[in-house]
């Protein structure tokens, strides 16, 4: 790296450190990202870029966007779980730390977010790049809400703010790096999620005597079944199936009492060799308890392994892997990669942080696996 790269990187580094301290200070819990969406946007300001906002969903456009060309869109989320109770520090002071930066949002997925921000900036006046850069930091990720990137890649207001009302029409054009914290490894295939809610039925008897049908035995074997079943196909990402049962409840409280029916969820875990339709077809030829599917919305998804982007940060030396956990990526209707400095395991954890290094190599790692996309 040359004298005036290392003094721009610097210089990048430290306006996403001061970022990512503005954010953490700001509480943004999903659907409540106001103030951290107001944060972003005098952020861009302050650089002369100009920058909309739609809800709560923050994008900006490189300088000489050219709708002829392709788009790599970058994206990550600026809303927030809460804090758990077992937090030591104050969730929404910014702490620098034996080399750490402590605070909720920190590892997940603020420095994803800062990091992508500091990338945009450094590509966003320059001209004759082989394709467009948009940059989204959205809203609602922690929940699958409806007005986060969903809400962009659907909405008008966005397409026409790309001067491209053949959007729809040419998403074969479009790219994306999702910025989650994959400790900047290439998250290519991401489990798509299912959730159900599960009712056995039975019927209300007295406990000291042989009467009615207990409602929570039936449900057991159905759970064991759930438990123990393996599906025949397997992913070569994304591997098997996985099922978890992690609510179960009746609604009588009384000790000697029947119950006539019982309450379960199960968490669906589904890779790209089965859809949720054929899941669903599955669970009803297996169990007797009645169930409804909360939503179909989170599919499995996959860049290909030899897509021009992946194949980037292969050659930087990062290694491609099959994701077990949701993002954004699942509701982005173009290939997408999942990539960003931080570790998942820190995700939602109490006194929450990313070591400042990992952000520093995250903004160098980003830049120059954009400029080794070769399309």
């Amino acid at each position: 790296m040359s004298d005036s790269q290392f003094t721009t990187h610097k210089l990048l580094y430290n306006e996403a450190i001061n970022l990512l301290k503005q954010l953490i200070a700001t509480p943004s819990f999903s659907k409540e990202e106001d103030g951290t969406a107001i944060i972003i946007r005098q952020f861009f300001t302050d650089k002369n870029i100009p920058s909309q906002r739609f809800l709560n969903n923050i994008w900006a456009i490189n300088k000489y966007f050219d709708s002829l060309k392709p788009t790599l869109l970058l994206n990550s989320h600026h809303d927030t779980v809460k804090p758990n109770a077992k937090y030591t520090k104050n969730p929404f002071e910014p702490i620098e730390e034996n080399g750490k930066l402590y605070g909720l949002g920190s590892n997940d997925a603020g420095g994803c977010l800062v990091s992508l921000i500091a990338v945009f900036v450094h590509f966003y006046d320059k001209e004759n790049l082989p394709f467009n850069i948009v940059l989204a930091a959205t809203a609602e990720e922690e929940i699958t809400g409806k007005n986060g990137i969903e809400a962009l890649l659907v909405n008008d207001v966005f397409l026409k703010s790309l001067h491209n009302p053949d959007f729809k029409n040419e998403q074969d054009k479009w790219f994306a790096i999702v910025g989650e914290p994959t400790q900047m490894e290439l998250a290519i295939a991401e489990k798509g999620l299912m959730v159900i809610d599960a009712t056995a039925q039975g019927i209300a008897g007295h406990a000291a005597r042989n009467e009615g049908e207990n409602a929570l035995y039936k449900a057991i074997r159905d759970i064991q079944w759930f438990e123990t079943f393996k599906y025949p196909k397997s992913s070569e990402w994304l591997g098997e199936v996985k099922q978890t049962v992690t609510v179960i409840e009746t609604e009588n409280k009384a000790h000697n009492v029947v119950p006539a029916t019982c309450n379960f969820v199960v968490d669906i875990r589904i890779p790209d060799c089965y859809t949720h339709e054929e899941i669903i077809e599955i669970i009803k030829q297996n169990i007797q308890s009645d169930f409804k599917e909360r939503s179909i919305r989170l599919r499995s998804t996959r860049i290909e392994v030899n897509h021009p982007l992946v194949q980037s940060g292969v050659t930087l030396g990062k290694k491609p892997y099959g994701s077990p956990t949701c993002s954004d990526k699942a509701l982005i209707p173009f290939p997408a990669m999942k990539c960003g400095p931080g570790f998942s395991g820190r995700s939602h954890t109490a006194d929450e942080f990313i070591f400042l290094d990992e952000i520093k190599d995250g903004i160098d790692t980003y830049i120059k696996m954009i400029e080794g996309i070769s399309l």
